[in-house]
Formats: structure tokens, C-alpha cells, sequence
């Protein structure tokens, strides 16, 4: 997986690049190949947004939170992209033409 953090508003520290990386680790679980994330952190008045644009074979997932905290609002992000890549997993079928055809053949 490879995790790319920018902040808007905000200086991206250490200790939160850390906790981005150990967050994110838990959507690797769910996807058999390799994942891009790009990660924007950013301050808006009082809230604290998190937003990610992940990248898998297919599709480009997208998911923004607002929190008081930015580590609340990195819990919300990572529960909603956990969320949407077990429904696209679930959704990836082989949809092959021929395969319908010849078993129509086969039965007349």
C-alpha cells in the first residue's frame, strides 16, 4: 500500500503521518492487490476534515469526514473506506458472454 499525505490548513506531523499509516493498514485486509491512497488533511474553522481518494483495480473510492479532532475525523474516514471497499469487493463478478451461451447450446 502505498499512503500519500498532504495537509491543507495544517502541518502534517510525525505522530499523525504515524497514525494515518497504522489506520490505513486495516484496508489492506480487504483487497488482494496493491492500493494507492492519497490522503488531505485540513482545518476549516472549527472542524477538522480528512478526506482520501483510494485508488483500486476497477475503481477510485472517495470519502471526506468532518470531526472536532483530527483523529476522530481519520477514525470516521477509514470506518467509511473500510465500508465502501468490502462493497466493492463484493461486487466484482466475472461477467464472461460466451459462458451463457454455450449452456444454452448445451441444453437444446
Amino acid at each position: 500500500m502505498r499512503i500519500e499525505i498532504t495537509g491543507h490548513q495544517i502541518d502534517v506531523t510525525a505522530p499523525l503521518r504515524a497514525y494515518v499509516g497504522d489506520k490505513f493498514e486495516r484496508l489492506v485486509r480487504h483487497s488482494d492487490e496493491a492500493l494507492d491512497v492519497h490522503v488531505i488533511l485540513s482545518v476549516e474553522k472549527l472542524q477538522h476534515k480528512a478526506e482520501a481518494k483510494l485508488l483500486v483495480p476497477g475503481n477510485t473510492l472517495f470519502a471526506d469526514c468532518h470531526a472536532d479532532t483530527m483523529y476522530a475525523a481519520i477514525d470516521l474516514l477509514v470506518d467509511k473506506l473500510d465500508r465502501m471497499l468490502q462493497k466493492h469487493k463484493g461486487k466484482q463478478h466475472k461477467h464472461q458472454r460466451g459462458e451463457g451461451i454455450a449452456r444454452l447450446e448445451s441444453l437444446g
